[in-house]
């Protein structure tokens, strides 16, 4: 199916997070690396994810969103950021979906109902940008979640601990590795109005940035202690009919 034809079916707008591996990408131990993902558009039958590896039209995709579990498929279209997954599951899971989906639906539309989490980290309405090394290489990422000291990041790269860099406009140091990408401690507070203009700045050489890695790469200041990163949460409730 194409996304231009699944914008047009039943389906709920949800923003979850979650993982993803693509088949032949493994990492230096032989085993396949995984990648931070966010879904955007959902049914039982497909949804539309974005990523910062895109892969191929056909490639096999093995996932695990916080709300819906381990999921099973393959690519059937691509967009700039992501691709539509048809999803390969049983009848089961599509009406445990369903459940699902109608409670996050109702979530959304209900003001008072809020995760703790939200409060100290933000999710952003963009989640493309673009890390900036010390010897000038740019790479896209993807940003799993932020906030004014730091960020959680998936990329094709995997910089050491203690690798200064900038994502966006924010420089700091990688401080911790996560199975799907890597935490940045930024080396000064943002400002939180400015902070995703910041992260999500255009892909462009900033000689700024650039001179601040630089300076960074070269200091004595060590790493700061990871930032944790709350678990999600979730719940279900009655079915929510969707078509296919």
């Amino acid at each position: 199916m194409s996304v231009q034809r699944f914008l047009k079916q039943r389906a709920v707008n949800v923003t979850v997070g979650g993982n993803y591996s693509l088949a032949n990408w493994y990492d230096h131990s032989g085993k396949l690396r995984q990648f931070a993902c966010r879904t955007s558009r959902v049914s039982p039958f497909r949804m539309i994810i974005d990523v910062p590896v895109i892969g191929r039209v056909g490639d096999h995709i093995s996932s695990y969103f916080s709300e819906f579990g381990k999921l099973e498929g393959h690519i059937s279209d691509t967009l700039p950021g992501g691709f539509l997954l048809e999803l390969s599951v049983t009848r089961a899971m599509r009406e445990r979906l369903s459940n699902q989906l109608t409670w996050l639906e109702r979530k959304m539309l209900d003001p008072q109902i809020k995760d703790s989490r939200e409060q100290a980290r933000i999710v952003p309405a963009c989640p493309h940008s673009t890390l900036t090394l010390a010897d000038g290489s740019m790479h896209t990422c993807f940003v799993i979640d932020m906030s004014i000291s730091g960020a959680a990041v998936s990329a094709d790269v995997q910089p050491e601990i203690g690798t200064p860099l900038a994502v966006g406009g924010c420089v700091g140091r990688v401080v911790r590795h996560r199975p799907d990408g890597f935490a940045v401690k930024f080396a000064e507070l943002q400002n939180r109005s400015e902070l995703e203009w910041r992260i999500a700045r255009a892909p462009q050489r900033n000689a700024a940035v650039n001179a601040r890695v630089e300076r960074l790469a070269t200091s004595s200041e060590l790493p700061a202690p990871p930032v944790a990163i709350p678990p999600a949460v979730s719940g279900t409730d009655d079915a929510f009919v969707l078509d296919a």
